[in-house]
């Protein structure tokens, strides 16, 4: 599996993938202008990097990569890895290992202090997973707050 940045032309894959990992989210065309628009915003954001890895031409596994500015740690970022999915036909061959590492080796060339990433996921071998591409459990304590239902029911 050979990880990289992703293009322009791998939304749909990354949306299909994306189906695996929120499958009660609407299905989003990536031909519509609005889903356009919003992955051009996406990829011209320094800040923002969407990473795939594929085998045999296809894309398998994706994550994403946030830096966080930072006023501390003597002005070195942080980053934040978000939204890991592997289709699950390709799962347990190493793809998001090296995904993940891939990341992980782009935020230390942007000088990140740290790396964080959550999951809501409770399957030990997910876990296993990210302790295998080297983040540590139960370093800190997370929290989440989601938004009142009727302020996202107005958002877009």
């Amino acid at each position: 599996m050979n990880p990289r940045r992703a293009l322009e032309t791998d939304l749909p894959a990354i949306l299909r993938l994306y189906g695996f990992l929120h499958p009660d989210d609407p299905v989003l065309d990536p031909h519509t202008t609005a889903v356009q628009v919003h992955w051009h915003s996406i990829l011209s954001d320094s800040r923002l990097s969407y990473f795939v890895a594929e085998t045999e031409g296809h894309i398998v596994t994706t994550c994403t990569l946030t830096l966080i500015p930072n006023l501390t740690r003597n002005l070195r970022p942080y980053g934040v890895i978000e939204n890991v999915v592997t289709d699950p036909e390709h799962r347990r061959k190493g793809g998001a290992t090296k995904v993940l590492h891939y990341a992980l080796e782009e935020a230390w060339r942007e000088g990140c202090y740290k790396v964080m990433l959550s999951s809501g996921s409770k399957q030990e071998g997910t876990l296993r997973l990210y302790e295998s591409a080297g983040f540590q459990r139960g370093v800190k304590t997370g929290f989440v707050v989601y938004p009142p239902a009727s302020t996202s029911a107005n958002w877009r």
